[in-house]
Protein backbone atom coordinates (compact mmCIF):
# COMPACT_ATOMS: atom_id res chain seq x y z
CA UNK A 1 0.00 0.00 0.00
CA UNK A 2 0.91 3.69 -0.74
CA UNK A 3 -0.10 6.76 -0.72
CA UNK A 4 -0.17 8.48 -3.99
CA UNK A 5 -0.92 12.50 -3.80
CA UNK A 6 -2.05 14.47 -6.60
CA UNK A 7 -3.44 17.79 -7.20
CA UNK A 8 -5.51 19.49 -10.36
CA UNK A 9 -4.87 22.32 -11.93
CA UNK A 10 -6.29 24.83 -9.71
CA UNK A 11 -3.49 22.60 -6.80
CA UNK A 12 -6.15 21.28 -4.86
CA UNK A 13 -3.93 18.64 -3.56
CA UNK A 14 -5.24 15.46 -2.77
CA UNK A 15 -4.28 11.74 -1.73
CA UNK A 16 -5.39 8.25 -2.31
CA UNK A 17 -4.46 5.11 -1.09
CA UNK A 18 -3.08 2.85 -3.92
CA UNK A 19 -2.61 -1.02 -3.34
CA UNK A 20 -1.96 -1.84 -7.48
CA UNK A 21 1.41 -0.25 -7.78
CA UNK A 22 5.16 -1.16 -8.85
CA UNK A 23 8.10 -0.13 -10.96
CA UNK A 24 7.94 -1.68 -14.84
CA UNK A 25 11.34 -0.72 -16.12
CA UNK A 26 14.58 0.54 -14.97
CA UNK A 27 15.88 1.94 -17.67
CA UNK A 28 14.11 4.52 -18.37
CA UNK A 29 12.96 4.31 -14.64
CA UNK A 30 9.00 3.82 -14.83
CA UNK A 31 6.36 2.78 -12.82
CA UNK A 32 2.80 2.52 -12.66
CA UNK A 33 -0.51 2.92 -10.31
CA UNK A 34 -4.09 1.67 -10.91
CA UNK A 35 -7.12 3.70 -10.05
CA UNK A 36 -10.37 3.60 -10.98
CA UNK A 37 -12.00 5.95 -12.91
CA UNK A 38 -14.91 7.02 -10.96
CA UNK A 39 -12.44 8.04 -7.57
CA UNK A 40 -11.78 11.60 -7.46
CA UNK A 41 -8.21 11.09 -8.00
CA UNK A 42 -8.68 9.72 -11.13
CA UNK A 43 -9.58 12.92 -12.64
CA UNK A 44 -6.96 14.43 -11.00
CA UNK A 45 -3.94 12.61 -12.38
CA UNK A 46 -5.89 12.46 -15.80
CA UNK A 47 -5.92 16.52 -15.76
CA UNK A 48 -2.48 17.38 -14.55
CA UNK A 49 -0.74 13.84 -15.93
CA UNK A 50 1.35 13.66 -12.58
CA UNK A 51 1.35 12.00 -9.29
CA UNK A 52 3.81 11.36 -6.56
CA UNK A 53 4.20 7.46 -5.00
CA UNK A 54 4.90 8.20 -1.33
CA UNK A 55 6.13 4.76 0.48
CA UNK A 56 4.54 4.12 3.87
CA UNK A 57 5.41 3.05 6.99
CA UNK A 58 3.82 1.59 10.35
CA UNK A 59 3.79 5.31 11.61
CA UNK A 60 2.01 6.50 8.49
CA UNK A 61 -0.60 3.01 8.55
CA UNK A 62 -3.48 4.80 10.23
CA UNK A 63 -3.20 7.79 7.88
CA UNK A 64 -2.95 5.12 4.46
CA UNK A 65 -6.37 3.38 5.50
CA UNK A 66 -7.99 6.89 6.34
CA UNK A 67 -7.23 8.25 2.40
CA UNK A 68 -7.94 4.88 0.96
CA UNK A 69 -11.45 5.21 2.60
CA UNK A 70 -12.30 9.00 2.44
CA UNK A 71 -12.76 10.79 -0.83
CA UNK A 72 -10.97 14.18 -1.35
CA UNK A 73 -13.90 15.64 -3.30
CA UNK A 74 -15.71 16.23 0.22
CA UNK A 75 -12.16 16.53 2.69
CA UNK A 76 -9.27 17.73 2.56
CA UNK A 77 -6.79 14.69 3.34
CA UNK A 78 -3.49 16.30 4.35
CA UNK A 79 -5.48 18.08 7.44
CA UNK A 80 -7.49 15.37 7.71
CA UNK A 81 -4.85 13.47 8.91
CA UNK A 82 -2.04 16.02 10.03
CA UNK A 83 0.38 14.91 7.25
CA UNK A 84 2.12 17.83 5.19
CA UNK A 85 2.38 18.57 2.09
CA UNK A 86 6.01 19.26 0.56
CA UNK A 87 7.13 20.32 -2.89
CA UNK A 88 7.98 18.06 -5.75
CA UNK A 89 11.13 19.16 -7.31
CA UNK A 90 9.93 18.09 -11.32
CA UNK A 91 6.79 18.72 -10.87
CA UNK A 92 3.95 21.54 -11.67
CA UNK A 93 0.93 20.40 -9.18
CA UNK A 94 1.85 17.57 -6.94
CA UNK A 95 3.09 17.68 -4.05
CA UNK A 96 4.82 14.83 -1.69
CA UNK A 97 3.80 13.65 1.96
CA UNK A 98 6.88 14.77 3.91
CA UNK A 99 6.45 12.22 6.79
CA UNK A 100 7.07 9.47 3.90
CA UNK A 101 10.41 8.13 3.42
CA UNK A 102 10.54 8.14 -0.10
CA UNK A 103 8.96 10.24 -2.77
CA UNK A 104 8.60 9.04 -6.09
CA UNK A 105 7.50 12.05 -8.60
CA UNK A 106 6.52 10.47 -12.22
CA UNK A 107 4.57 12.26 -15.42
CA UNK A 108 2.17 10.02 -16.68
CA UNK A 109 3.44 8.58 -19.77
CA UNK A 110 0.35 6.58 -20.85
CA UNK A 111 -3.11 5.36 -19.39
CA UNK A 112 -4.60 1.98 -20.33
CA UNK A 113 -8.22 1.03 -19.63
CA UNK A 114 -8.03 -2.33 -18.24
CA UNK A 115 -11.61 -2.73 -16.85
CA UNK A 116 -12.47 -1.59 -13.25
CA UNK A 117 -8.83 -0.01 -13.13
CA UNK A 118 -6.99 2.58 -15.52
CA UNK A 119 -3.38 1.98 -15.25
CA UNK A 120 -1.04 5.04 -15.37
CA UNK A 121 1.93 4.40 -16.60
CA UNK A 122 4.92 6.78 -15.69
CA UNK A 123 8.09 8.46 -15.83
CA UNK A 124 10.00 8.40 -12.89
CA UNK A 125 11.22 12.24 -12.84
CA UNK A 126 13.01 12.26 -9.51
CA UNK A 127 12.73 10.40 -6.32
CA UNK A 128 12.76 12.15 -2.98
CA UNK A 129 14.30 10.51 0.15
CA UNK A 130 13.59 11.51 3.75
CA UNK A 131 16.62 12.19 5.92
CA UNK A 132 15.56 9.91 8.49
CA UNK A 133 15.84 7.11 5.99
CA UNK A 134 19.25 7.47 5.72
CA UNK A 135 22.27 6.35 8.34
CA UNK A 136 24.87 8.89 10.13
CA UNK A 137 26.86 7.68 6.97
CA UNK A 138 24.00 8.76 4.31
CA UNK A 139 23.82 5.66 3.33
CA UNK A 140 20.03 4.56 2.30
CA UNK A 141 18.38 1.97 4.62
CA UNK A 142 14.82 1.66 3.53
CA UNK A 143 14.30 -1.52 5.16
CA UNK A 144 14.97 0.56 8.83
CA UNK A 145 11.99 2.69 7.83
CA UNK A 146 9.03 0.27 8.91
CA UNK A 147 7.54 -0.38 5.69
CA UNK A 148 4.16 -1.46 5.07
CA UNK A 149 2.33 -3.65 2.75
CA UNK A 150 -1.44 -4.75 2.43
CA UNK A 151 -3.15 -7.94 1.59
CA UNK A 152 -6.67 -9.21 1.42
CA UNK A 153 -7.88 -6.16 4.00
CA UNK A 154 -4.95 -6.26 6.34
CA UNK A 155 -1.73 -3.91 6.58
CA UNK A 156 1.37 -5.91 7.34
CA UNK A 157 4.52 -4.71 8.66
CA UNK A 158 7.29 -5.98 6.71
CA UNK A 159 10.36 -7.47 8.96
CA UNK A 160 12.51 -10.24 8.56
CA UNK A 161 15.07 -11.08 5.52
CA UNK A 162 14.60 -14.01 3.55
CA UNK A 163 17.77 -13.89 1.61
CA UNK A 164 19.50 -11.40 -1.08
CA UNK A 165 19.62 -11.58 -4.23
CA UNK A 166 21.52 -14.39 -5.69
CA UNK A 167 21.30 -16.41 -2.66
CA UNK A 168 19.26 -19.25 -4.34
CA UNK A 169 22.42 -19.83 -6.35
CA UNK A 170 25.36 -19.02 -4.31
CA UNK A 171 27.87 -21.42 -3.93
CA UNK A 172 28.69 -22.71 -0.50
CA UNK A 173 32.25 -21.69 0.93
CA UNK A 174 34.12 -25.18 1.18
CA UNK A 175 35.54 -25.85 4.63
CA UNK A 176 38.99 -26.32 5.66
Amino acid sequence: AVMVSCAGKDKKANIITIGWTGTICTNPPMCYISVRPERYSHHLINETKEFVINLTTKDLAKACDYCGVKSGKYEDKFEKTKLHKGEAKELNYAPIINESPVNIECKVKEVKKLGSHHMFIADVVNVQVNKEALNDKGKFELNKTGLITYSHGEYFLLGKSLGTFGYSVKKKKKRK
